[in-house]
């Protein structure tokens, strides 16, 4: 799977943990920064990576931060895009499962890397459910368009 990354200077650390991981499990991954630990505004990194998924040049991605919470709301500003901020595994496959979340948002301030990676995997493995959740998906899909919702 191609997966898009990104992250600000307190999810620095994670993000090449996590590329590492997922170089090993034969993904292709492509890093839209930051490239240093020093401060950055997220919104820099984490657009483009947003960008990229909602374009299809990811099947999806992973944001990354200190508490995970404005990654997920700068991703979130991308349309098309469906970004599941997680602390645990059941968040991570609620968000997949229910949501058909194509962005993951994790802090790096708030959880273990061993989390971190499990959470990734799951993630990536968890099909979408669809059934009654698809309506709701499509929704989101219907207001970002300026539709009706219903």
């Amino acid at each position: 799977m191609k997966i898009a990354i990104g992250s600000d200077h307190a999810g620095f650390d994670y993000k090449h943990r996590i590329i590492a991981h997922l170089n090993a499990q034969g993904h292709e991954v492509v890093d839209y920064g930051t490239k240093s630990p020093e401060s950055t505004d997220y919104p820099i990194w984490i657009i483009p990576t947003a960008e990229a998924v909602a374009r299809g040049d990811a099947e999806r991605g992973i944001v990354l931060g200190g508490s995970g919470n404005g990654e997920a709301m700068s991703a979130n500003k991308v349309k098309g895009i469906r970004c599941a901020l997680c602390w645990c595994d059941e968040t991570a496959e609620a968000g997949r499962r229910h949501n058909n979340a194509n962005v993951l948002s994790l802090g790096q301030r708030m959880i273990s890397i061993e989390i971190a990676l499990r959470m990734v995997d799951i993630f990536l493995s968890t099909p979408f459910e669809g059934g009654r959740h698809a309506g709701r998906t499509e929704q989101l899909a219907r207001y970002e368009a300026g539709q009706p919702m219903r």
